[in-house]
Formats: structure tokens, C-alpha cells, sequence
């Protein structure tokens, strides 16, 4: 009976420390680590920090938490920025081309004159983002919240933004050829004095509901909305 106590509670001490090894939360790998290539901070908290300049090439910043955070003039080529906080982050004149901003919650953040070609932007939410003068070719916007974002003076041919929010956002000066805009929402959305013509998938209702002028080109078997130009309403 001893013997049989002594193996119960043995088996017991074992798969207590199994289950352990199996289900107990894994430490945060390198939070703690400088900025640099092929850092991993996913799930690590950067509120606020001053990161300018910095290499993150390659970066593992999945979930990472950079609300605030200054940014500008950095590298962050293809970077995995899945499901990242970066509220009111700066990250200009920087370079993240190819890199992965899937579901980020990027409201008010800037991105002005930043290279941005070959970025997924799948499903995430921009409110408000400033993307002027930025290099967006071939980028993925497909179902992405861009309400009031700006586009001005931005390069964005090629580009998937389809299934999109785009409510008032702004294009004044934007690049669009081959531009791909299918269902996307364009309540308000300023197309004054853009050149159209090459889009696709654009439809009149889309128009009818955008904003433009007589300075704006379309593609051939769309017209001008007799709603054109739009009374500001804020």
C-alpha cells in the first residue's frame, strides 16, 4: 500500500510538472534588447520611446505595444508588425517597404514621405493617418479603416485598396494607375482635380458619393457627379 501511495503521488508531482512546462505563460523574448535587425519585441511594451534612426529591419514586433513612440527616419523593411498598438506613432522618412502591418490599430499616426512599397495594411485600422507624399506602391489596404486619412501627393499605384473605408479621406495630388478600388467606401472621399482615368474597379456609385471637380479624370464610361463640388461639412 506504501509502495502504491509513494508511486501515486510520485505520478502526480510529475504531471503537475508537465502540465507546468506545457501551459505556463513563456517570458517576453527580448524586450529588453537594443533596437536592431531581427530584434523580437512582440507583446513588449514601447509606449513613448524615442527610436529615430533606428535598424529594425526584419523586426519580430508582432502585438508590440508603440503607442506614442517617435520613429522617424528609421528602417523597419519588412518588419512584422501584425496586430501592433502604434496610436499617434511617427514613423516618417522612414523605409517600411514589405513590411507587415496587418491589423494594426494605427489611428492618427504619420507616415509622411515614408517608403511604404510592398506593406500590408490588411484589415487595419488608420483613422485619420497621414500618409503624404508616401511611396504606397503595391500595397495591401484591402479592408482597412483609412477614414480621414490623407493622401496627398501620395504614389499609390498598384495598389489593393479594396473592401476599404476611405470616408473622407484626402487624394489631393495622389498617383492612382492601376490603382485597384473596388467596394471600397468613398462617402466624401476628396478626388479634386485627380487623375482617375487609370483606376480599376471604380463604379459611378462610388463616384456619386466621393467628392470632386471639374479638374478630376475618369475612367472612360463614368460621369462627373451632379453633387460635384462638394459643400464642406466638416
Amino acid at each position: 500500500m506504501l509502495f502504491k501511495n509513494c508511486c501515486f503521488y510520485a505520478f502526480a508531482f510529475l504531471s503537475a510538472g508537465i502540465g507546468y512546462t506545457l501551459f505556463a505563460p513563456q517570458a517576453l523574448a527580448g524586450c529588453s534588447d537594443y533596437p536592431e535587425p531581427g530584434v523580437d519585441w512582440s507583446s513588449c511594451r514601447k509606449r513613448n520611446v524615442i527610436l529615430t534612426g533606428s535598424d529594425l529591419s526584419n523586426a519580430v514586433l508582432e502585438k508590440v505595444n508603440l503607442t506614442g513612440s517617435d520613429l522617424r527616419d528609421s528602417k523597419l523593411v519588412k518588419a512584422d508588425l501584425n496586430k501592433a498598438l502604434m496610436q499617434r506613432v511617427n514613423i516618417s522618412n522612414s523605409d517600411l517597404s514589405g513590411a507587415n502591418l496587418s491589423k494594426v490599430e494605427a489611428s492618427r499616426s504619420k507616415y509622411l514621405n515614408s517608403n511604404l512599397e510592398g506593406a500590408t495594411f490588411l484589415k487595419a485600422e488608420m483613422f485619420r493617418a497621414d500618409f503624404s507624399g508616401a511611396n504606397l506602391k503595391n500595397t495591401d489596404l484591402n479592408k482597412a479603416e483609412m477614414g480621414r486619412a490623407k493622401f496627398t501627393e501620395a504614389e499609390l499605384s498598384g495598389a489593393m485598396i479594396t473592401f476599404t473605408n476611405l470616408a473622407r479621406a484626402d487624394f489631393t495630388g495622389a498617383t492612382l494607375i492601376d490603382t485597384d478600388l473596388r467596394s471600397s467606401y468613398t462617402y466624401q472621399t476628396n478626388f479634386n482635380g485627380v487623375d482617375l482615368s487609370k483606376v480599376k474597379n471604380l463604379s459611378q456609385t462610388q463616384l456619386d458619393l466621393a467628392c470632386g471637380n471639374e479638374d478630376t479624370k475618369l475612367p472612360d464610361g463614368l460621369t462627373k457627379s451632379a453633387n460635384w463640388p462638394c459643400e464642406d461639412d466638416g
